[in-house]
């Protein structure tokens, strides 16, 4: 016998609302976030009730609070970009132009609902910034500050990745699992990368048990599954060869 879920379908692009409304109230002065807030909160509850989400006064309160402590962090995110990136003309530009940003800042947000037990809307908001950028970032991810994320496209990060500070991924790079299975629940199954790790397009790093370690530097293309030392060099060597006709 088939079973109808009763699931608010619809509700999606109610979300995806909500997500923009955050992104730009974190970024806002502290005067005018609150008026954005007052307006976010009748929509954020409605949403909760339709999910089924549980949200009570009490987590609204320190969703609100921790929000307020999200532009210092993201100015240090919007900071490594510019720094890390010649193509960057200004802070401004990282700001409202770059996908990877936005990105980070929608994790930020949605890693806080993780924090606080509320089900299926960080997933929602990760998976529609996933969307929008390419990224997928899971909000239980642990990510520290002045992370940069250039291009963004297809950059996978799981749920119990652990990335430090001051770290630069390019596109394609994913952190992932070894193997997927429902008993590695609460498990930890993604690698763990320290502070001023650079790593390179289409890198693979796979497993709960790897540490990539301070100032090392992961060239494109490879596939790690052991950890790597601090200050190391880790490249692929193609078998490509160019010659005459």
């Amino acid at each position: 016998m088939d079973m109808v879920l009763q699931i608010p379908l619809r509700f999606k692009e109610q979300v995806e609302d909500l997500a923009r409304e955050l992104f730009y109230c974190v970024l806002e002065s502290p005067e005018r976030q609150e008026l954005l807030l007052d307006a976010i909160e009748v929509s954020f509850f409605k949403i909760s009730e339709a999910l089924e989400c549980g949200l009570c006064e009490s987590k609204w309160n320190q969703f609100k609070i921790q929000l307020k402590t999200l532009q210092p962090i993201l100015h240090l995110d919007a900071k490594a970009a510019y720094d890390n990136d010649p193509a960057a003309k200004s802070l401004k530009e990282v700001y409202l132009a770059y996908p990877g940003f936005y990105a980070i800042t929608m994790y930020r947000i949605s890693h806080i609902l993780w924090q606080l037990d509320i089900p299926v809307l960080p997933r929602m908001i990760s998976e529609y910034a996933h969307g929008v950028t390419g990224a997928d970032i899971h909000p239980g991810a642990e990510i520290g500050n002045s992370f940069f994320i250039d291009h963004a496209t297809g950059v996978v990060i799981g749920e119990t990745s652990i990335i430090h500070d001051n770290v630069i991924l390019y596109q394609g790079v994913t952190l992932g699992g070894i193997t997927v299975e429902k008993a590695l629940k609460g498990i930890k199954r993604h690698p763990t990368i320290l502070d001023h790790v650079t790593i390179y397009a289409n890198a693979t790093i796979l497993g709960g048990d790897v540490v990539i370690g301070e100032h090392s530097t992961i060239g494109a293309n490879v596939w790690i599954t052991k950890s790597i030392p601090k200050n190391s060099i880790v490249t692929y060597k193609s078998d490509i060869k160019i010659s005459n006709k």
